[in-house]
């Protein structure tokens, strides 16, 4: 099979050094299909990475088995884990919200209360599924929107962003990599015989997205494919799970320091788009520093300065950093001199024209200068 198309991964900037993590996957077949666990190793392997793992994934079972479960509750206690891998039964989140509430969300509470419990630095990730192909036959007469694929994979996507979210975890957006792969190639099948468990491709497919889920770093490129794959179809799925993965941290929640600038002259607007986090500290790189959410700081001289955004979570245990460089223009001899010059524009802190008064304002001039004022009413 011919398959053309445009590699492009849309990624913020990391330091991908080598990393080690420990985790637990919690699940079911879901999770044991095609040793999935295993998959994600040897990925990890293929770029100096180590994932030490262990899991307990029976048959069928729901967050209520795992939350009674003295196997499950062993495991979660016996060490302290970077991630606990959290899958539900592969039917439950997808039920209506009022049964998924009764049904489903107090045993993840159970099973996060059991993870912090443990060790307060373990982030959690939600193992977001898959919708079966032809939607729950079983259960559609009792609630049709999960009659179709399409229904059953947007009430997966809404429940375990419940989950993510009431609890401040991670989710790994497993479910919306297949969706995405279904839109791009229909003939590629990811599903098994029985049209709910995962194929090779499934299973292949699913390693990547929790590769970029647990280390941050995209999927493309892993020479790692297994067998009965080829080497065009690997580079097609691990190209939609880093996409998938990388194109929307914030609607994941992954815990990430990340910031975008803006620089007027010798001032610079910082806007913080980190995601999942509970403090930061900016350092603006000239022995000044700052706690403000969204900080504007003006510069004394013109310069080349590297601005460091940290942020932390987990009570301060789980820490992310990450550093841009930015140039201040030094100012002309020339256009310190009172020379003639008209007014462009008004512009506030966020880059909007305004004129209103009683907050910090840009006067930007046609000789490219800038001026900020205050005027107070």
């Amino acid at each position: 099979m011919k398959r053309i198309f445009s590699v492009v991964v849309f990624i913020p900037i990391f330091v991908f050094s080598q990393q080690t993590k420990e985790v637990l996957f919690v699940g079911n077949s879901y999770t044991f299909y095609n040793d999935l666990p295993n998959m994600v190793k040897q990925i990890a392997l293929s770029f100096g990475d180590t994932l030490n793992y262990d899991q307990n994934t029976p048959g069928g079972a729901t967050l209520q088995m795992h939350s009674t479960n003295t196997q499950t509750l062993s495991k979660i206690s016996q060490q302290q884990w970077d991630n606990v891998i959290i899958q539900c039964q592969s039917q439950e989140p997808s039920f209506s919200p009022s049964q998924v509430s009764n049904d489903v969300f107090p045993y993840a509470q159970i099973l996060i209360d059991s993870i912090e419990s443990n060790n307060i630095c373990t982030e959690p990730i939600f193992f977001m599924t898959w919708g079966r192909k032809y939607g729950d036959q079983q259960n559609c007469q009792f609630y049709p929107p999960i009659c179709t694929y399409a229904g059953m994979q947007q009430r997966l996507r809404e429940s375990y962003l419940d989950m993510t979210f009431n609890h401040n975890a991670a989710c790994s957006p497993v479910g919306i990599s297949w969706k995405e792969s279904i839109a791009q190639d229909s003939t590629l099948n990811l599903f098994s015989t029985d049209n709910s468990h995962p194929s090779i491709y499934g299973s292949y497919l699913t390693a990547c997205a929790f590769y970029s889920t647990i280390f941050k770093k995209p999927a493309l490129g892993s020479y790692y494919i297994p067998n009965g794959i080829d080497t065009s179809t690997a580079i097609f799925l691990q190209t939609i799970a880093s996409n998938t993965v990388f194109d929307s941290l914030s609607v994941w929640n992954f815990f990430n320091a990340d910031f975008n600038s803006m620089i007027i002259g010798d001032s610079v607007i910082f806007d913080n788009i980190s995601s999942n986090y509970e403090n930061f500290f900016w350092d603006f790189g000239d022995g000044t520093s700052s706690t403000d959410y969204n900080p504007v700081h003006t510069y004394l001289s013109g310069g080349i300065y590297d601005v460091t955004l940290i942020a932390s979570t987990n009570n301060g245990c789980v820490v992310d950093t990450v550093i841009s460089t930015i140039i201040i223009p030094t100012p002309s001899v020339l256009n310190e001199q009172n020379y003639a010059k008209n007014l462009v524009r008004i512009i506030d802190m966020l880059g909007r024209e305004t004129n209103q008064t009683n907050q910090p304002l840009f006067y930007i001039y046609d000789d490219g200068t800038v001026e900020k004022r205050i005027i107070i009413d």
